[in-house]
């Protein structure tokens, strides 16, 4: 071959490299809830403004967190991970005990302690953190976050003789006002606390963490709510229906009775904060409230919504996922979502002045998530993978509880042998 075809064929094999290494690392990327979609897409394209080097490929979205958990189960069998998933809390301990022994989960403890000192804390409260870790490592950032909060037609508050700015922070107390709401007419429930008509047992688990307890024993693996503790929940339940008045309905009826102004106090996710003031209009004055604790020191509020985690086992793309990571639990990006879900935000200088603090002074009752964020506990399925059957099984004794079926005593009885039957 003449020298200048060499020198030819040799400058064409460096561009082919150097284009090669300028190629940018592709993610592919799935998340749950086709809605989120007004997020995602948004913070992907900023993402890769500034960073040109790493392009995200979203993946279709799953129609919901246990869709996109058995999809990410069947792909980690057959092959064909996503580089980044987008899990449900209350299942990533199962994701991660199938997935870490594969090696086909990558934890996220070396990337934390990798970055200067103070990062974390600069950026993320530790009962934040908490929400993404399994036996006490980091394995998932939190990026979506919604802890139930009380909705309050102010209107009745004041006309039972209570204080809508200052509502009762203890449920015994909230309890002797739903009572007095109740007695303003026959047609005014005190409450709507819709524990047996909500998809899942977010509300379920509330009554339990809220007074320091948990589901299940993190040693034995066990039920845990068989105690005085589960019988104060139960008998919390009932009691709203026979003293204060609440009819057993599901969350969507509900809601509806309460934008109506004939429920004293709901509580809901605080995505529905828009939905709930569109409802009420100007029918009453609607505020909002953080969700009572019995026990202030140990008692919390489970707290929903997704952390992303990383599934590629290759090095290279997964340095590229964690700074995805970071980007889209970044105050930047927090105040995105936040604006667009009312959830809670996942990083603690998302509430300052030059991101949410302006929007909260607008909208008072969206700010109500993020005052109880330092409440904010995991919340977790059960051990076994079986979590939506068992909450099925549980929801229709609770009913029973709340219609007067069972009483307190023997509905705990039955929770606990159905649950501990179906664990494991």
């Amino acid at each position: 071959m003449p020298l200048s075809s060499r020198l030819s064929a040799g400058a064409l094999a460096l561009g082919l490299a150097t284009a090669a290494q300028a190629e940018p690392v592709a993610l592919e990327v799935l998340y749950n809830l086709p809605g989120f979609t007004r997020f995602h897409q948004p913070l992907a394209e900023a993402f890769m403004e500034r960073n040109p080097d790493i392009r995200i490929e979203f993946r279709a979205p799953a129609v919901a967190y246990n869709e996109g958990h058995q999809q990410i189960l069947r792909s980690a069998v057959t092959g064909g991970l996503p580089d980044v998933y987008f899990s449900g809390y209350m299942l990533l301990g199962d994701l991660v005990a199938t997935l870490a022994p594969r090696g086909q989960i990558a934890s996220l403890q070396p990337f934390l302690e990798a970055e200067p000192a103070g990062w974390a804390a600069e950026n993320y409260a530790p009962s934040m953190l908490s929400l993404g870790q399994i036996g006490g490592e980091q394995w998932g950032l939190p990026v979506n976050a919604s802890s139930p909060i009380m909705y309050v037609n102010a209107d009745l508050v004041r006309q039972a003789g209570g204080d809508p700015e200052a509502m009762p922070d203890t449920w015994p107390e909230l309890l002797d006002l739903a009572v007095r709401i109740n007695g303003l007419g026959d047609s005014i429930a005190g409450i709507g606390y819709d524990v047996s008509g909500w998809p899942d047992d977010w509300l379920w688990q509330a009554m339990i963490l809220q007074q320091g307890g948990q589901m299940t024993d993190p040693v034995t693996g066990q039920v845990a709510f068989d105690n005085e503790l589960g019988l104060k929940a139960l008998t919390y339940i009932r009691d709203f229906v026979s003293e204060a008045g609440q009819p057993v309905l599901d969350w969507d009826q509900s809601r509806q009775q309460f934008g109506a102004g004939l429920t004293g106090i709901i509580f809901s996710t605080p995505a529905h904060v828009q939905t709930v003031e569109e409802l009420v209009g100007d029918r009453f004055e609607l505020v909002t409230d953080t969700f009572p604790l019995d026990d202030k020191e140990a008692g919390g509020v489970p707290t929903g919504g997704n952390a992303a985690v990383i599934l590629s086992e290759d090095a290279g793309k997964r340095a590229a996922a964690w700074s995805y990571l970071k980007w889209v639990t970044s105050p930047e990006a927090q105040d995105m979502i936040v604006r667009i879900t009312g959830y809670l935000p996942t990083n603690v200088r998302a509430t300052g002045e030059d991101y949410l603090a302006p929007y909260y002074a607008e909208h008072p009752n969206t700010e109500t998530a993020a005052r109880q964020a330092g409440r904010a506990r995991p919340y977790l399925g059960y051990p076994g993978g079986d979590s939506v059957r068992i909450w099925r099984a549980q929801a229709e004794i609770i009913a029973r509880v709340q219609r007067g079926e069972l009483s307190p005593e023997d509905g705990l009885a039955e929770l606990a042998a159905a649950t501990g039957s179906m664990m494991n």
